[in-house]
């Protein structure tokens, strides 16, 4: 088989390293090291002791900071540090921090000197400014120590042993070298979006002594950017041998879909493992109606059988892996401020490979069912057996049948680890034409209830669209203004 162009021994090497910088937008940085982070115990663990132990500053920025157990231990390690007279910054988002932590959350961290500056409130001018978030999970400690992860800042990645909820999956890393002053600056760059810039020597620059040998990238996207999604892209279209993901919210939209389908028919083992159950139900059935077209072309979905995986991260050709918190699907790719690295090394790749092969031990495969008829194209089932036809029942004994049908299909799940896909859900459809037909009638009986928030909408874009017309009524009068008569 021959080399990948991701291995650092390939003839391709020059050209698929200037292609993965210009996707990227990011280059690629020597002299790093970075430990793989398993799960949120080890996460808090090692960041709560990178706090206790900062001397100089403290920057942290994460999507979800919740006022429970885990949130005011880290609030109240960072006030500490405040005392200290160590510079601590915050970055928290508005969204995911809405009804889970407030300004008395964050009270005695401001008074113990910190600053907390919330991501993106909404406000006049931008009636859907709002909807880019700051989904970013990142912690820099004195410029030396770095930390980038899915993980958010609450007890709900604990789970709850006295429940039997086991914690959530989710995959982040511990970086020093070089890169860490790329984290810094990106931490910088969302500080200086919502207000003034960080004092002048926050983080200090750390010694350039580099810290291993790890080559890798930090891609700190932001809206509109599509950094990942190129990235994404390309190295689908350069794996050779292997691309294995992990995904919190896949929702596959078509390119990227028909990037993992071509390379899967190239030959290339891709495999997608998504949680089985999630805390965003919607977002699991987009996913779930995504799943055929990769099947057809061979690529291996797995569904998690936890309480919730949250990792997001790829690893391809036993060389090249990505660890971040951009998930694959629009919102991460286009919409958010992300931050992800791309890592270069076959060891840190293999301990993400390994990590996967166990990961997938509790996970259930899906694979597609024969279909009834045969027209055009014939599916078969995982295994290329295919069955026998079934006799189309009818009354309670077809019914009994099809109940009998799940059933085998469950406990074949529980034996095999796998799972059965049916030719077409017909839940969400039902579901939508459900929905469409009750608004239909509320709106033929209560017009009213239909009519106030559609009059809200209207108002509150009417609204933000006058303020945006006054500001730059304002901007276009002022340099009038100015001029003497």
């Amino acid at each position: 088989m021959p080399p990948s162009p991701l291995t650092a021994s390939s003839p391709y090497r020059l050209l698929a390293e200037q292609a993965l910088s210009r996707a990227a937008g990011a280059p690629l940085l020597g002299g790093n090291a970075a430990e793989l982070l398993i799960d949120a115990e080890a996460h808090y663990a090692a960041w709560l002791a990178a706090i206790r132990g900062a001397r100089r500053s403290v920057l942290l920025e994460n999507y979800i900071i919740r006022d429970d157990a885990v949130g005011r231990t880290f609030r109240d390690a960072l006030a500490e540090r405040a005392r200290a007279g160590v510079f601590v910054a915050v970055v928290a988002d508005w969204m995911g921090c809405l009804g889970q932590s407030g300004a008395a959350f964050w009270r005695p961290l401001r008074e113990a000197g910190g600053e907390v500056r919330v991501y993106n409130p909404p406000r006049l001018g931008l009636s859907f400014g709002w909807i880019s978030r700051d989904h970013r999970k990142t912690l820099v400690v004195d410029g030396e120590r770095g930390f980038l992860s899915g993980v958010c800042i609450s007890a709900k990645w604990l789970g709850d042993p006295r429940r039997g909820v086991p914690p959530w999956r989710d995959t982040g890393v511990a970086l020093r070298g070089p890169v860490v002053a790329e984290l810094a600056a990106a931490f910088a760059d969302s500080w200086r979006l919502i207000g003034a810039p960080l004092p002048e020597g926050v983080p200090a620059a750390a010694s350039p002594v580099p810290a291993g040998d790890v080559a890798l990238r930090l891609i700190a996207t932001q809206p509109a950017t599509a950094g990942m999604y190129r990235l994404d892209q390309l190295v689908a279209a350069m794996a050779r041998r292997t691309l294995w993901l992990t995904d919190a919210y896949f929702v596959g939209v078509a390119p990227y879909v028909q990037a993992l389908a071509s390379a899967a028919r190239d030959g290339v083992d891709v495999r997608l493992l998504v949680p089985g159950s999630s805390d965003i139900p919607v977002v699991a059935g987009l996913s779930r109606s995504g799943y055929r077209p990769l099947l057809k072309a061979g690529v291996r979905v797995f569904e998690w059988n936890g309480s919730m995986l949250h990792a997001k991260t790829a690893v391809a050709d036993g060389q090249w892996a990505r660890v971040g918190s951009s998930n694959l699907n629009l919102a991460s790719w286009l919409g958010n401020r992300e931050i992800d690295v791309a890592v270069e090394d076959a060891g840190f790749a293999g301990q993400l490979a390994a990590q996967y092969e166990r990961d997938l031990e509790n996970a259930t495969e899906i694979v597609l069912s024969p279909r009834r008829r045969h027209r055009g194209e014939k599916v078969r089932s995982s295994s290329g057996q295919r069955p026998a036809r079934p006799h189309r029942g009818g009354g309670s004994s077809g019914r009994a049948a099809a109940g009998a049908l799940r059933l085998a299909n469950s406990v074949g799940a529980v034996i095999a680890d796998r799972r059965v896909l049916g030719d077409t859900s017909t839940t969400p459809l039902a579901a939508s034409v459900g929905l469409l037909a009750a608004i239909a009638v509320v709106a033929l009986l209560w017009p009213a209830i239909v009519a106030w928030p559609l009059a809200v909408l209207v108002a509150w874009l009417a609204l933000n669209l006058g303020v945006r017309a006054w500001r730059q009524y304002r901007r276009q009068r002022s340099p009038a203004a100015d001029e003497p008569d």
